[in-house]
């Protein structure tokens, strides 16, 4: 379990306010950026699809593929992330209105675990013959 650290010398002021705030917006756009990503991702196989049409090409794709499935799941992501941070960003302002801080890194690491591990399973997918 994490010791706190007490900060007997200073009390908060707005720029650590400010700070958690900037924060927290930092982790908003990554989870839109995820949420945007994914939704690009479920509409690329539709647009390849219009396009072979459009073209006159007789190869018709697939109507589902797993572009939906991780198109889905990024959005989801970015929708988790977007809670976790505000849950995070209450917690670390109730610290500093006790003048208590525990420092914690498990939305970063949950984040960059989530992404490498999508961006192995797309690597997998992207390979051919595998």
């Amino acid at each position: 379990m994490e010791q706190p650290n007490k900060l007997p010398t200073k009390t908060p002021g707005p720029a650590d306010y400010l700070a958690n705030e900037r924060t927290f917006l930092a982790w908003i756009r990554t989870s839109v950026a995820l949420m945007g990503f994914g939704f690009v991702i479920v509409k690329f196989a539709l647009f390849i699809r219009q396009l072979s049409v459009a073209l006159g090409e007789g190869t018709v794709l697939p109507s589902k593929g797993y572009s939906a499935v991780i198109g889905v799941l990024m959005v989801a992501l970015g929708a988790i992330l977007a809670l976790l941070a505000f849950f995070r960003y209450r917690s670390v302002e109730k610290q500093l209105n006790e003048n208590v801080f525990f420092p914690s890194q498990r939305l970063s690491l949950l984040l960059t675990l989530s992404i490498v591990i999508g961006a192995i399973l797309l690597i997998l997918y992207l390979l051919p013959g595998i």
